[in-house]
């Protein structure tokens, strides 16, 4: 990887707000594990059923999430913003994809290929480690946060 393109990364990773726990040389490590990607407007970045592979973390644009519903229609369930990751369950846990992720506009998107977290565990830990809890940390707020809206649906 080209150290401009290096560079890049490791400063969206930085933007992301995502890894505060990571020490300047953890993100200038970690960043050789990430690529990037542009995804237009309406193209599927993965369906729902998909091998999960890689998770993404959008720079800039946004992504609409969503699901099928009992007749088979897909249903948005959330709109994500920039600094937001996504995929990260089937590239933590090995299942498929819970969701379809579809760019709502043109998006720039940080890539983490599930080999590459891997690699990334062996050649770097205490980087790996840092964003394993980060993503950890993420998906426990949001849990958090739905377990909230089920019990004020049930008031």
């Amino acid at each position: 990887m080209s150290t401009s393109l290096n560079h890049e990364i490791r400063d969206m990773l930085m933007d992301c707000g995502l890894f505060v726990a990571l020490t300047p040389a953890e993100f200038a490590a970690a960043a050789g594990y990430f690529s990037i990607s542009s995804i237009e407007k309406g193209d599927a970045i993965f369906n729902e059923g998909d091998a999960g592979t890689f998770m993404c973390i959008i720079h800039s644009g946004t992504v609409s999430v969503r699901k099928l519903n009992g007749e088979g229609m897909a249903v948005e369930t959330a709109i994500l913003r920039s600094g937001r990751a996504f995929g990260e369950m089937a590239v933590l846990d090995g299942e498929r994809r819970s969701a379809t992720c579809v760019a709502a506009s043109s998006c720039y998107l940080l890539n983490l290929g599930k080999d590459s977290l891997d690699k990334m565990l062996n050649e770097a830990p205490k980087a790996a480690a840092k964003i394993i809890r980060a993503i950890a940390v993420a998906m426990s707020k949001r849990l958090r946060m739905m377990d909230g809206q089920v019990v004020a649906q049930q008031d």
